[in-house]
């Protein structure tokens, strides 16, 4: 770990990294640590998502900040899933060190955020418009402020926040150091960074965790058809040599079995094996004796293979970040790639998440059907049959008129045929894959405007502004695309675009108030409003 201790990086706090699978620093790391550590200045990074940010800021706080029950950093990122990212890893880079972290984001009990405020904390990491709730209810305060730090800034922009960030601003002490990581650098960014920020040093970094090289595309597909799409990824891609994450050392043993047993060319590798287990398992990847690597992320960290086809998700990645490592193993060197995703009804949310932050296009598409992989292995046959009526044949030219003179030519070739390759035409090998259950059906286009009801008013204490923070932190929409908004006592209507129509109803869909929707169509809702109304009157 001597490249992260040259960076300023106590070797106490490199123990977590090695643990984690990091082997040297990455550009942002490199260029962003020690300004971090060494100089008393501020900091303007520009590098997207992927790309090991988090842990450059993480490590600069566990390295700086005092143990004890002040707060002394604050975090802003653009939503919830993102907070939450942001602990976990920093939790996961402190190692003895008792430093507290706490997520503040909207959707959680502001009491019970209250509760952990006032027990003490170091860290807060929260959304601008829940942390905004606090310093104003009094239940945070900014005295001692150290750090603050801004990820993801330009995606706050674009969400709404910016106000929130400034007000905010303004309640920070003068003296503190303020960090500001953004993907891009919008005007409205730089004008923030001009006017609230001191002397600062602007990074920007060369690396680029997505390139037109690699296509991304997922499935939607029920839990336990996985495996069987699986195979037909495998079977459909004659030249396939790819690299497949699980979540779990289990799931990542399981799957193997499963494809060996399937009489696939495939090896698990996690971090359970010997060491001499994981060198033999890479060396015989990389020398293509197995064409299918099955992994756990923290084992496939700092892999260096080159020529991969595919990197399949098995399992959706828990953030964004993950997301972009591991398909950038994939299009390297000037070689096409592709990146596919599984995801089950479950992970819709979580995908809709990933492919706001990472801002690259991924397409969803329909599984391969059998015929079509039935028909691709003709071909490949067809032509290993023509490729051999180049070479000589003769050894084989009487035992060929011995078999012809049998029947007829087609129903003895039919018969070669079936002998040697009818096992891998049953149709019985593939199952059939059901239709997703609780499959998102897009019931508008993307222009459509959409009204829909909102089971929360004036008496619970919203405000339009309140409204549009309670939606944007659960479901990620932008604060210009709601286009109307009118607030009642008991509920509200918001207006939106149909796209942001369809991931605010699938957001919301588990989330009731008193048995029912708390947010649906209006047109479906006319008898919720009556049911509001009369309940105000009583």
């Amino acid at each position: 770990m001597e490249s992260f201790t040259k960076l300023g990086i106590s070797e106490k706090n490199t123990y977590p990294l090695s643990r984690k699978g990091f082997t040297k620093p990455t550009e942002i790391q490199e260029l962003t640590i020690p300004i971090l550590l060494n100089k008393e200045i501020d900091l303007i990074a520009q590098a997207q998502t992927g790309t090991g940010k988090t842990a450059a800021f993480g490590l600069t706080l566990i390295e700086r900040l005092e143990e004890n029950n002040i707060m002394q950093a604050l975090i802003l990122a653009p939503t919830r899933e993102l907070v939450v990212q942001i602990c976990d890893e920093i939790n996961s880079l402190k190692g003895s060190s008792r430093l507290s972290i706490i997520p503040i984001y909207g959707g959680q009990s502001i009491d019970l955020q209250f509760k952990k405020l006032k027990k003490g904390v170091n860290i807060v990491v929260g959304t601008p418009g829940r942390i905004l709730d606090h310093l104003n209810r009094g239940t945070l305060e900014l005295n001692n402020l150290k750090y603050f730090i801004l990820d993801e800034a330009d995606e706050m922009l674009n969400m709404g926040f910016i106000e929130d960030i400034e007000t905010i601003f303004k309640l920070t002490p003068e003296k503190k150091r303020v960090f500001l990581f953004s993907a891009t650098m919008p005007h409205r960014i730089q004008k923030l960074a001009e006017h609230y920020m001191g002397d600062y040093e602007f990074i920007k970094t060369n690396t680029t965790i997505t390139t037109n090289l690699t296509t991304q595309i997922y499935h939607e597909i029920m839990e336990d058809d996985k495996f069987e799409a699986l195979c037909r990824i495998i079977d459909i891609n004659p030249d396939f040599y790819g690299l497949i994450f699980c979540q779990t050392k289990i799931e990542v043993d399981q799957l193997a079995n499963k494809l060996i047993e399937r009489s696939y060319s495939s090896e698990p590798l996690h971090g359970d094996l010997s060491q001499y287990q994981r060198e033999r398992t890479l060396e015989k990847f990389k020398k293509k004796y197995t064409n299918v690597l099955v992994a756990t992320d923290v084992a496939a960290r700092g892999l260096d293979i080159n020529d991969l086809t595919h990197v399949i998700n098995y399992s959706v990645p828990q953030n964004p970040e993950i997301y972009v490592h591991r398909i950038g193993r994939t299009g390297r060197a000037g070689k096409t790639g592709t990146s596919i995703t599984f995801v089950t009804p479950s992970d819709f949310s979580k995908m809709d998440f990933i492919k706001r932050i990472v801002k690259s296009e991924i397409k969803r598409e329909d599984l391969p059907q059998i015929d079509d992989i039935l028909n691709l292995k003709k071909d490949k046959i067809t032509d290993n049959i023509k490729e051999r009526l180049n070479y000589d044949n003769s050894d084989f030219h009487e035992w060929a008129k011995e078999l012809l003179g049998i029947d007829t030519p087609e129903e003895v070739v039919a018969s070669i045929l079936k002998n040697a390759y009818g096992k891998f035409f049953d149709k019985k090998n593939y199952k059939e894959i059901k239709a997703v259950k609780g499959k998102r059906e897009r019931v508008y286009s993307e222009d459509n405007k959409v009204r829909l009801f909102v089971a929360k008013g004036k008496l619970e204490g919203m405000t339009k502004r309140k409204i549009i923070d309670f939606i944007s932190a659960k479901s990620g929409t932008p604060e210009r695309k709601f286009e109307q908004i009118q607030l009642f006592d008991n509920f509200s209507f918001i207006t939106v675009p149909g796209k942001e129509a369809d991931m605010i109803l699938h957001s919301f869909k588990n989330i009731k108030n008193n048995s029912k929707p708390i947010i649906e169509k209006a047109k479906a809702a006319t008898k919720k409003v009556d049911f509001y109304e009369k309940k105000k009157a009583v």
